[in-house]
C-alpha cells in the first residue's frame, strides 16, 4: 500500500484511538504530502517523494526539539518526541553508522576519491544510494573521516 494512502487509513485509527499525539504527526504528513502535491506537477505523490517529505518533517521536529530543550520548554518537547517517533515509523529500516560506513568505503574504492576534494563526488553518489536510509548529516560526517577530513 501507498504511504499516501497507508497515511488516510492511520488518520482514522488514530481518531478512533483518541491518541492525539499520533494524529497530530499523521495528519502533519498529510498536510505535507498535500501541499507537495498542489506545488508540484504530481497528480500523486509516490513513495520515495513521500519518504523525502517525512525526512524534512523529521528534520524539522528534531531542530524544534532541540530549541525546546535548550530553552527550558518540556512541555513543547515532549510534544515534538512523540511526533517523532511516529513519523520515524514511516521511514524504511535506517542503516546503522557501520553500514553506512562500508557503502561508504566502497563508493570512495570505486571513484578513486583520495581526500575532501571528492566529497561532493562521493556525497552524489551516496544520497542516490542510501536515500531515505540514513541521515545525510551521519552520511557526511562518516566520508569527512574516511576521506581524512576530521
Amino acid at each position: 500500500m501507498p504511504i499516501a494512502e497507508k497515511i488516510n487509513e492511520e488518520i482514522k485509527k488514530a481518531l478512533k484511538s483518541g491518541d492525539k499525539g499520533r494524529l497530530r504527526a499523521i495528519r502533519a504528513i498529510k498536510a505535507a504530502l498535500l501541499l507537495a502535491q498542489k506545488e508540484g506537477a504530481y497528480t500523486e505523490i509516490d513513495d520515495t517523494r513521500a519518504i523525502q517529505i517525512i525526512q524534512k518533517l523529521i528534520k524539522q521536529r528534531k531542530e524544534s526539539l532541540e530549541i525546546y530543550e535548550k530553552s527550558g520548554r518540556e512541555d513543547l518537547a515532549k510534544r515534538e518526541r512523540e511526533e517523532l517517533e511516529v513519523l520515524q515509523t514511516y521511514l524504511p529500516q535506517q542503516l546503522s553508522e557501520e553500514e553506512i560506513r562500508q557503502h561508504a568505503q566502497q563508493v570512495i574504492e570505486q571513484l578513486g576519491a583520495a581526500s575532501m576534494k571528492d566529497m561532493g563526488k562521493v556525497m552524489g553518489r551516496l544520497t542516490k544510494e542510501l536515500a531515505g536510509r540514513a541521515d545525510n548529516a551521519v552520511v557526511a560526517k562518516i566520508v569527512k573521516q574516511l576521506l581524512g577530513g576530521v
